[in-house]
């Protein structure tokens, strides 16, 4: 009588396509990185049915619903605005100042700060919303 011994498989797990998915994943999450966009503040901007991009990378100034300033993520006081822009100013050719204002602010309050950038012949674009 002869007896057959049994054959064991073998589980064996092929790594090639887990690399190409994987590989694939980190170059989505790669380029999707890039376009976020990198405001982090939170504020409720106007609503407008027109919108224009700007082509080079602009000075962002937000101003939040509680008088908060910001100049590129960086929270200065209402009479260092002026300085600050100045400064940054001199290292661009064109100098483009994007204001992303919160809706509830008063007009008097973007006046001030529109004022600060006629002054001193600084381009300043409000940024809006589209509905």
């Amino acid at each position: 009588m002869r007896l057959r011994t049994k054959r064991r498989f073998h589980a064996e797990v092929g790594t090639g396509a887990l690399n190409d998915i994987m590989f694939f994943l980190m170059l989505f999450f790669l380029i999707i990185s890039t376009l976020a966009n990198p405001s982090v503040i939170k504020i409720f901007l106007p609503k407008t049915a027109v919108s224009q991009r700007v082509s080079k990378p602009p000075i962002i100034l937000v101003i939040t619903a509680d008088k908060h300033y910001f100049i590129n993520n960086v929270e200065v006081s209402f009479e260092e605005i002026e300085g600050v822009l100045i400064s940054k100013s001199k290292e661009m050719d064109e100098p483009t100042i994007i204001l992303r204002a919160d809706a509830a602010l008063t007009v008097q309050d973007l006046v001030d700060v529109m004022t600060l950038g006629v002054k001193n012949h600084i381009k300043m674009v409000i940024a809006t919303q589209k509905q």
